[in-house]
């Protein structure tokens, strides 16, 4: 352990904010988690999520040795013996079915932690396997997808200049509980309320009043899936007023004539009915935004997973750039990171790719090597060559974080061998034959590869360990190369060259040693000149604050990865998909007996699942409830209590809040919940389990056009459950008495 006498500083995981912290032993054992004034991003900003990392740390449901799954129950057994059944299985099943009957899944949690990530890719090639998912197509795949065929990489991403805008449109997106989503922003609170007062404007579309609209100038309700169609307007306006302006990117702009005739047919007097948002209104909002000196246009998770995600993000790019937003001080921008992944080799950090491959049930295309998780369920269940017999997941939970989870915890209970990388015995992990526990955040060093490359503002920051580890456990890195050794490994002299060659890369080039030199030849790098002032590990580890590399800066057409080194305004297959929008959208459709629209909701003391066996975090009020807007609880005669909820794929029990925040029909369900089920080892989440919005949402719901899954516009229906009709028909006691009970 290091010094208790001395503060240790670190950067927060938990989210994407990037906090800085202060961590000092006190005399009891616990630690004082505090954030750093000095820090050069954060400048002392912290979430109450910081603060549960001890909690993390010191949870005793976390596990730190191997174990197996037997009759009798969980055994604990070494690693060599884990590492080597674990390989022996997977071997095992693809001699017997095939290389692809073997299938990989990576969590969000994998991008907070530098060593996994550079480590990763190595075992998953030495799988040899296609059926590769992540948590990626439940989540950000839009935006990939657009800025791969826009900009030429799929990690080129337009991060809104949040501290020099004029005004910012936020679509889909809660900030103010998020602290930014491929935005990195510390105090995003503080930062919104700034642009006010400068003068700016904050304009917020959502269907739920959230916690960033206190924060904004004006919010607008929008009915949850058709997004598409209020950027299509906005840009109907723009273009039928003539206000357009690509100011420095007019030269090496294509397409642009076309974006006239695509959206001529989309005006605000079209739309409305279908989105909820008045005409007036959207006319207003496009003048506002073209005429504001600078401005941005920024949608997250309500845009990005839903039905039309990958025209969505498109869309928004296109806003942007037309009305000279892009690559623009106050607008949408580019980073610049010390460790530059998008300049980086195309085996570390690739460029991207699209349909190269296609999943065997659906059909649905690859992106990034990846097929859409929304297809997992049906590629283990459907008999036939090439169906999926094993299952290695790492640092996720898909069981409670993709589409129709209880069709995927079917699934899993099926497989011939499962092998888990995870710390808790959790709702997917209970299905694992080995899990293979890697170390907690505060016993390995941390550097933020990804949300450096996604930050408001250039900065650099390297955190060591906290804690040493006690001989016992691994780190991610270490679990993964010595998986991917013996995946290598075949007969006698392989398995000596494997050895060989997992010492060499274990004491040559340990991540640390990457680290430094993806930061040398990085663009504020040394270049292994000790004397060029540039860069390097040692030096920012005698910054432990931070170092300030500057704002976000213009940086096109030389930063472009398109062959050309031109922007891609209008690419065929984004454009192309404008005509599913007119086919399903502009049209009546029937839903059978549901009739209100799920949507999901991000809370601060919540971002994944795991992080609800922290008392800190889940203690006080229950969270995981169902919103709902007064009219339509009056509509169905529900006055508090539980109600069920029904999809096309299930139901489920949940406690009734109503609001007025809500729109009217479209309830809100909180994401991560529902640790009801049955051999986890999680003994907070158990005590506030809650239910889990992914038991109702639909794997068949999907962007067709890059396989996201569509959480966002579940068509769902509302009913009092069954034990609150009972409670109505006893005289003696009435729901709204028991209410204070749930």
């Amino acid at each position: 352990m290091a010094n208790s006498m001395e503060p240790h500083f670190r950067t927060c995981n938990l989210c994407e904010a990037m906090c800085g912290i202060e961590i000092t032993t006190q005399a009891n054992g616990t630690l004082r988690i505090e954030g750093d004034r000095a820090d050069v991003f954060s400048h002392g900003f912290i979430c109450p999520k910081a603060v549960a990392l001890q909690d993390i740390h010191y949870d005793k449901d976390r596990l730190k040795q191997p174990v197996r799954r037997t009759a009798a129950g969980w055994q604990q057994i070494g690693w060599n013996e884990a590492f080597d059944e674990v390989a022996e299985n997977l071997k095992r099943v693809q001699a017997k079915h095939g290389r692809h009957s073997v299938a990989t899944y990576v969590g969000n949690p994998t991008v907070h932690n530098y060593n996994a990530l550079l480590f990763l890719p190595g075992f998953l090639r030495s799988l040899h396997t296609r059926n590769r998912f992540s948590a990626t197509s439940v989540d950000q795949l839009a935006h990939h997808v657009a800025a791969y065929f826009m900009f030429g990489h799929q990690l080129l991403l337009p991060i809104p200049d949040l501290d020099r805008t004029d005004f910012l449109l936020i679509i889909g997106a809660n900030p103010a509980a998020s602290n930014g989503s491929l935005m990195t922003a510390p105090d995003a609170p503080g930062r919104l309320r700034a642009i006010r007062e400068r003068g700016g404007k904050v304009i917020l579309i959502d269907p739920r009043r959230n916690e960033t609209a206190s924060l904004a100038d004006r919010h607008l309700f929008i009915r949850p899936g058709t997004d598409v169609l209020l950027l299509l307007a906005l840009l109907h306006v723009i273009y039928a007023e003539n206000r357009i302006r690509l100011a420095h990117l007019a030269a090496i702009t294509d397409g642009q004539e076309i974006i006239a005739a695509l959206v001529a047919d989309f005006s605000p007097e079209a739309i409305a009915p279908i989105t909820g948002i008045d005409a007036k209104q959207v006319r207003e909002l496009a003048r506002d935004f073209a005429n504001a000196k600078t401005a941005v246009c920024y949608g997250r998770i309500g845009v990005s997973t839903q039905e039309f995600g990958g025209v969505c993000q498109w869309l928004i790019n296109v806003l942007n750039i037309v009305t000279g937003n892009l690559d623009s001080t106050g607008g949408a921008m580019f980073t610049l990171p010390a460790f530059d992944a998008v300049a980086a080799p195309e085996g570390l950090a690739p460029r991207g790719s699209f349909g190269r491959w296609h999943s065997r049930v659906r059909k649905l295309p690859e992106f990034g090597g990846e097929l859409p998780v929304a297809a997992l369920a049906e590629e283990i269940l459907e008999p036939g060559d090439g169906q999926i017999r094993a299952m290695i997941t790492s640092a996720g939970n898909p069981v409670l974080s993709t589409p129709n989870g209880r069709q995927l915890d079917r699934a899993f209970a099926g497989l011939e061998f499962m092998a888990s990388i995870d710390f808790y015995l959790n709702e997917t992990t209970r299905h694992a034959n080995i899990i293979l526990p890697p170390t907690a955040s505060l016993e390995h060093d941390h550097y933020d590869l990804v949300f450096h490359l996604l930050a408001i503002h250039n900065t650099a920051k390297y955190s060591p360990p906290l804690f040493t580890t006690n001989g016992h456990t691994r780190h991610d890195w270490q679990i993964f190369l010595e998986l991917q050794m013996r995946m290598e490994s075949n007969g006698p002299a392989s398995s000596a060259f494997a050895k060989t060659k997992r010492a060499v890369i274990g004491r040559l080039f340990p991540p640390a040693r990457i680290l430094d030199l993806g930061l040398r030849f990085g663009p504020y790098g040394s270049k292994f000149n000790p004397f060029s002032g540039g860069l390097t590990l040692a030096k920012l580890k005698k910054s432990p604050h931070g170092v300030d590399l500057g704002p976000i800066k213009s940086c096109f057409p030389e930063r472009l990865c398109t062959p050309n080194k031109r922007i891609a305004l209008t690419p065929e297959l984004l454009v192309k998909d404008i005509e599913r929008v007119r086919a399903r959208l502009m049209e009546t459709t029937d839903h059978g007996p549901h009739d209100l629209l799920l949507i999901g909701r991000r809370q601060l003391r919540s971002n994944n699942s795991w992080m609800h066996n922290s008392e800190r975090l889940v203690k006080g009020r229950d969270r995981c409830t169902l919103l709902m807007n007064p009219n339509d609880a009056a509509a169905r005669n529900l006055t508090g209590g539980h109600v069920q909820v029904s999809s096309r794929t299930g139901c489920l029990e949940i406690p009734l809040e109503i609001s007025a925040d809500m729109m009217t029909g479209v309830i809100s369900i909180p994401h991560g919940w529902g640790h009801n089920r049955s051999g986890i080892q999680m003994s907070v989440a158990k005590q506030h389990a809650g239910a889990s919005i992914n038991d109702l949402t639909d794997d068949q719901a999907l962007d067709t056009l890059c396989g996201t899954a569509a959480f966002n516009g579940t068509w769902v229906s509302v009913t009092k459950c069954a034990s609150e009709r009972r409670v109505e028909g006893n005289q003696g006691e009435t729901a709204g008495s028991r209410v204070g009970s749930y």
